[in-house]
């Protein structure tokens, strides 16, 4: 088994509920492939997500994601497109941004599958609660990286994980579909490894790169 971000064999096993590896170089945890759900699996569990503009509380976690991520480091205005990448059933955070007056492309792999990106660069890909689900991140990384222009922006949501030693009870691992966590460590080797700069990281759940 090698590590899914740098390809590291020094991996600490963690048997807690499911089997996970721990990378000892970059610090991502990830579960055993064998345990991740098939698709048809794992599109039931996003179907039995309450994720539209009805919901407020989903609503307002896309409205903070702009007003700490976004605004204070990107300029709406001097932007002509954006890609939000994963955006599941409801594209709340796309509707967000275009009615601040950015065009936006949708895409998910089960309710967006078209893949309007191809043939396109753009100036701000948005990846919120999708890098958890990546089964191989270096090749969505590869993805997401060769559809930015440069001076472009990739922000991401996904929550970091607390460590090896407080895994076991940390609720974000509940979720099934959720199979790769990363820290700040991890995201600073991504960011080397793609040419990225880090503009800005709340080390919890907010991080923004710069191509």
């Amino acid at each position: 088994m090698e590590c899914k971000i740098c390809g590291s064999s020094d991996l600490e096993v963690l048997n807690i509920q499911n089997k996970y590896y721990h990378c000892q170089q970059c610090e991502v945890i990830f579960i055993d492939p064998a345990e991740i759900l098939d698709q048809s699996e794992e599109k039931e569990r996003y179907e039995g997500h309450d994720n539209n503009h009805q919901n407020e509380g989903y609503v307002r976690m896309f409205k903070d994601f702009i007003a700490e991520v976004i605004k204070p480091h990107i300029d709406l205005d001097e932007l002509n497109n954006g890609l939000e990448f994963g955006c599941g059933p409801g594209p709340v955070l796309a509707d967000l941004l275009e009615s601040q007056g950015l065009k936006v492309d949708r895409y998910d792999p089960y309710f967006f599958p078209e893949k309007v990106f191809s043939n396109k660069n753009y100036d701000l890909i948005t990846s919120t609660e999708v890098f958890e689900h990546f089964s191989d991140p270096v090749k969505e990384m590869e993805l997401l990286t060769s559809h930015l222009k440069e001076g472009s922006y990739l922000a991401v949501m996904t929550s970091f994980h607390p460590g090896p030693e407080e895994f076991e009870d940390w609720w974000y691992k509940w979720d099934p579909t959720h199979i790769v966590f990363y820290n700040q460590k991890t995201f600073n080797k991504i960011a080397s490894d793609f040419d990225l700069d880090i503009v800005y990281s709340d080390q919890e759940k907010y991080i923004l790169f710069k191509a």
